[in-house]
């Protein structure tokens, strides 16, 4: 299907009139940048009438946003297919139209597989194509079923509308896209295309947008983030460490973070601006292996000390930063000695948190082909048992370690219980109050009390006895 690429200057009047007062349900699977491009879809759907809603029922059109690097996730977007089709049904026995749409990476992907098994979809789209919404709405509307999953050569970021009013105090922030490192695991370079990265000057405009709505804090999010080479505002190319140095100067902005990264792009002066007052003294930095065998069989081009001279780099410019990562156990060809130095890898970090998950094949990936290494899945399973076990030890003596400390924490959602706020900590940590809930959005002192292995609790401070906020 060929969409136009110039971005209209005024919404089509038969787009906008057909579209008023319109539900909009989307359920989104996977990473922040899903979180992030759901949100624009809706900001996007905004102009022609559409509102968000919590449940599919009633809905004038469902959008899945999926996402392809977990196991079996074209089955899950099936699955989930069959649960709305009712509801499709059931609006159009009244006359009513209603659209289903796939959108993401399994969109990407399997687009004609989708609209072939699922004749009841309306529109595919891949995650480099929904800044062409309207258009594709205003097709589907008038009875075609639209598929559009190719790479244009113009970035959608040139033709998204400013963001809407943004929920709670916290913010992504798409900055990077794609993929240009081809890991053999890993989907993302053939759904997400090349690495794309936007201009410094629209990262910082949108930043200061987001502050402007409440943001106490901005997450910066990209496939591979730290491979950030946007153009700056001085003509030459930017680093994301410039960008922070940038972002850490606006007003009003407390806190910084970014996600996810990659070792190879972890250069000197992205380790310094981790010194900024506002960057906060937490990374998640994936491995995914602690052997050096099993990184090249990867095609991750790093070593495992190259890994660990990076974290001695981070300590040294930020000496109180703790850190997470992700990791494959299980990986084809994996033996004994090499998830025996994945162990070792993870005791010698001592992570705060950690991601790990057994090896599963992602079609279409050069990892897929290696059917005779595979290791069997008792064995992975067994491996991912122990090493969650060192991985809960250091995740629960970290927690613990905090007792006693005063942390700052921001505030951003009701507990679970009764008269009970949760929060999160620098280190990104869940935390649990008793206090009034107009503390949400806001960012508290907090004298931590209890860690336990996944979250912890704490008291108010108080200012002159009085609960601060």
């Amino acid at each position: 299907m060929t969409i136009a690429t110039e971005k209209p200057k005024t919404m089509p009047t038969q787009t906008a009139n057909m579209t008023k007062n319109k539900k909009l349900y989307i359920k989104t699977w996977g990473c922040q940048m899903n979180v992030y491009d759901s949100n624009r879809m809706v900001d996007i759907l905004s102009s022609l009438g559409y509102k968000p809603s919590d449940t599919p029922e009633d809905a004038d059109m469902m959008i899945l946003n999926t996402c392809h690097i977990r196991e079996k996730a074209t089955d899950k977007v099936f699955s989930e297919l069959g649960r709305l089709k009712p509801h499709k049904e059931a609006k159009e026995a009244k006359g009513e139209k209603m659209l289903i749409a796939v959108a993401g990476c399994v969109a990407q992907a399997e687009g004609d597989f989708i609209l072939e098994r699922a004749p009841y979809v309306d529109l595919v789209f891949g995650p480099q194509t929904y800044h062409e919404l309207p258009e594709m709405v205003l097709k589907a509307n008038g009875d075609d079923r639209v598929v559009n999953t190719e790479f244009p050569e113009v970035s959608k970021f040139d033709f998204l509308p400013e963001e809407h009013t943004i929920e709670g105090a916290s913010a992504y922030l798409s900055i990077q896209e794609g993929c240009d490192k081809f890991c053999t695991f890993c989907v993302v370079p053939y759904t997400r295309g090349a690495e794309y990265s936007r201009t410094a000057q629209e990262v910082v405009d949108e930043a200061k947008r987001l502050v402007d709505q409440g943001a106490l804090e901005i997450i910066l999010l990209g496939q591979n983030v730290n491979a950030y080479h946007g153009t700056g505002p001085d003509g030459k190319t930017w680093g994301l460490a410039d960008l922070c140095y940038a972002i850490n100067e606006i007003d009003g902005l407390e806190r910084i973070r970014y996600s996810t990264s990659h070792p190879r792009d972890m250069d000197d002066a992205l380790i310094e601006a981790h010194a900024l007052p506002k960057m906060m003294p937490f990374l998640h930095l994936p491995v995914q292996s602690g052997s050096d065998r099993i990184l090249k069989a990867m095609n991750r081009k790093h070593k495992a000390d190259l890994y660990r001279d990076i974290i001695a780099k981070l300590r040294k410019a930020r000496p109180d930063i703790a850190f997470s990562s992700d990791f494959i156990i299980g990986f084809p060809g994996e033996t004994e000695e090499d998830f025996e130095q994945t162990l070792q890898l993870a005791k010698d970090v001592g992570y705060a948190s950690c991601y790990s998950f057994k090896y599963s094949a992602r079609p279409g990936t050069p990892a897929a082909n290696l059917q005779a290494a595979l290791v069997s899945d008792q064995i992975a399973s067994e491996r991912l048992s122990r090493f969650q076990a060192v991985i809960n030890e250091s995740q629960a003596a970290f927690n613990k370690s905090c007792e006693g400390l005063v942390m700052p924490i921001l505030f951003d959602r009701k507990g679970k219980k009764p008269g009970q706020l949760s929060g999160r900590s620098p280190y990104f940590q869940s935390v649990y109050v008793e206090g009034n809930e107009r503390l949400i959005g806001s960012i508290q002192n907090v004298k931590i009390t209890n860690g336990f292995d996944n979250s912890l609790t704490g008291q108010l401070e108080l200012l002159d006895g009085v609960v601060n906020g």
